[in-house]
C-alpha cells in the first residue's frame, strides 16, 4: 500500500439498465487492441499484488462473511424462540422486541459484509451462471410471494408431494433478500395476488405468522450460512480458486500470464460501475428506465425494507478501496506508481475517499433522500462516477488491462 431463473453476475448488472439507452456519454476510451496486451513494461512483481489481494483482502473478506452469517443464525434462532414464547404468553413483549432488534441488526452486518463480497465475484461467485452468490443474495431479482408460500411449505415440509429442501429452491425464495422481508416487513399479510396464496395464511393471528415466519427465517439463514462456508472450501486450500489465481503462469495453469490473473482481479472492481453507479444510484435516480419510467423512483433502491441501501454502497466503496489499494500490502496503487503513473494512483484514491464520504454523509435512508434532497443522490452518483471514469481511462491504460464486457461499449 502506496502512504428457477438463472441469475449470471452479468444479468445482475444490467438488469433494469439494459431496459433503456443510457443518458450518460461514454467514458472510457478503451480501444481495439485491448484484450491482445500481455503485460506491462515493469518489473513490477504481479505474483506478489496477486497473492496480497487474496490472501490479505479476499480471504478474510469471505472468512468474516462465514462468521457474521453464522452469528446470525444464532440471532435470528433467539428471535424465534422468543416469538414462541410471546404467543403462548403475550402478557410481556420486552424479549421479543428485544431479539427481533438483535436479529434485524444481526442482518445489517451479514448485509455489510456481504456487499463488501460482492465487490469480489471471482472463481466460484461467477461459476454456473453466478449460482452460488445468487443462492446468497439474488438481487435485484426478488420474490416476495414466493418467499410467503415457501413460509407455509417448509412449514408443512411439503412441496407437491416432496419434502422441503431449502437448497433446491430457486433463490429468489432465499437467501439475503428474503431474510430482509421475513425480519424487516411490518405487516404480517402476504405479498401474493391472484390464485396463488399461502394456503390457510389469511385465517392465521399475527402471532402465529410471525412464528411461521420466523421459523423459516432460521432455515433461510442455514441456507446462507451453508453456502458461505461453501464459498470459502471453493476459494481456500491448494485446489482452491484462490490458489489457482496465485498460480497463474505457471506450468498447468489456468492462465498463461500472471498479468491474465491481475487482469480477472482487476474485473471485480468493475462491478462500482456496472452495478453501484448505475443499477443501485442511476436506476433510482431516473437515469435509466425503471419501475417509475424515468423519473426518480424510490422503489427501486436495493435493501428498502431495512433502509439499508445506502450503506450497501458504502460497503461496496469499502471493498473497492481494500482491493485497490491493498490494505497493508501491496495493491493496484501500487502497480501504477512502479508504471510512472503516480498521478492516477494518487487520484483514484482520493476520489473513492471521496464517494465513501459522501455515501457515509447521509442522514436519512436513500429512498427517502431521493424524495427530499435528489441533489444529495446525484451528487453519490456523480461522485462514483468520477471513480469510474478513472477506472476506465487511465488506470486500465496505464496497466495494460482489459475492461469487462460489463463496462465496455458506447455507454455507461
Amino acid at each position: 500500500m502506496t502512504s428457477h431463473p438463472r441469475y449470471s453476475v452479468l444479468s445482475v448488472a444490467l438488469m433494469g439498465i439494459l431496459l433503456s439507452g443510457c443518458n450518460e456519454s461514454t467514458s472510457s476510451d478503451a480501444g481495439a487492441d485491448y484484450g491482445n496486451q500481455d503485460n506491462t513494461t515493469s518489473d513490477f512483481d504481479q505474483k506478489a499484488l496477486i497473492a496480497n489481494l487474496v490472501d490479505g483482502v479476499i480471504t478474510p473478506t469471505f472468512e468474516q462473511f462465514v462468521s457474521v452469517s453464522n452469528q446470525q443464525v444464532s440471532d435470528i434462532s433467539a428471535y424465534c424462540t422468543a416469538a414462541t414464547a410471546f404467543e403462548q404468553d403475550p402478557s410481556d413483549n420486552s424479549e421479543l422486541t428485544q431479539t427481533s432488534a438483535t436479529a434485524q441488526q444481526s442482518w445489517r452486518n451479514t448485509m455489510s459484509v456481504w456487499q463488501q463480497v460482492e465487490m469480489m465475484q471471482l472463481g466460484p461467485l461467477t461459476f454456473d451462471d453466478g449460482a452460488l452468490r445468487n443462492k446468497i443474495y439474488s438481487w435485484p431479482v426478488v420474490s416476495r410471494c414466493g418467499v410467503d408460500l415457501d413460509v407455509v411449505s417448509f412449514e408443512n415440509n411439503d412441496i407437491n408431494g416432496t419434502p422441503y429442501d431449502i437448497a433446491s429452491r430457486t433463490p429468489a425464495r432465499k437467501g439475503l433478500v428474503a431474510l430482509e422481508y421475513l425480519l424487516f416487513n411490518p405487516s404480517f399479510e402476504h405479498s401474493c395476488t391472484g390464485n396463488s396464496t399461502p394456503a390457510g395464511w389469511d385465517n392465521r393471528t399475527d402471532d402465529d405468522r410471525r412464528v411461521a415466519r420466523c421459523e423459516f427465517a432460521v432455515e433461510a439463514a442455514k441456507d446462507i450460512n451453508n453456502n458461505a462456508q461453501q464459498l470459502l472450501i471453493e476459494w481456500s486450500g491448494d485446489n482452491g480458486y484462490g490458489a489457482t489465481l496465485k498460480q497463474a503462469g505457471e506450468a498447468g495453469s489456468s492462465f498463461a500470464t500472471v498479468h491474465a490473473a491481475v487482469n480477472k482481479l482487476s474485473d471485480a472492481l468493475f462491478y462500482i460501475d456496472s452495478v453501484t453507479k448505475d443499477r443501485k444510484l442511476a436506476v433510482p435516480l431516473g437515469k435509466f428506465a425503471n419501475n417509475c419510467g424515468t423519473s426518480v423512483c424510490p422503489q427501486d433502491v436495493e435493501s428498502p425494507l431495512a433502509n439499508h441501501s445506502i450503506e450497501n454502497i458504502s460497503s461496496n466503496l469499502e471493498a473497492l478501496s481494500a482491493l485497490f489499494s491493498g490494505n497493508e500490502g501491496l495493491g493496484f496503487d501500487d502497480y501504477l506508481v512502479d508504471e510512472s503513473d503516480a498521478d492516477t494512483a494518487t487520484a483514484l484514491r482520493e476520489r473513492i475517499a471521496t464517494a465513501l464520504a459522501n455515501s457515509r454523509s447521509y442522514q436519512t435512508s436513500l429512498a427517502d433522500t431521493l424524495v427530499s434532497d435528489e441533489e444529495q443522490v446525484a451528487s453519490t452518483h456523480d461522485d462514483v462516477k468520477a471513480v469510474t471514469d478513472k477506472l476506465k481511462n487511465e488506470f486500465i491504460n496505464s496497466l495494460a488491462l482489459e475492461l469487462p464486457q460489463t463496462s465496455a461499449g458506447d455507454n455507461d
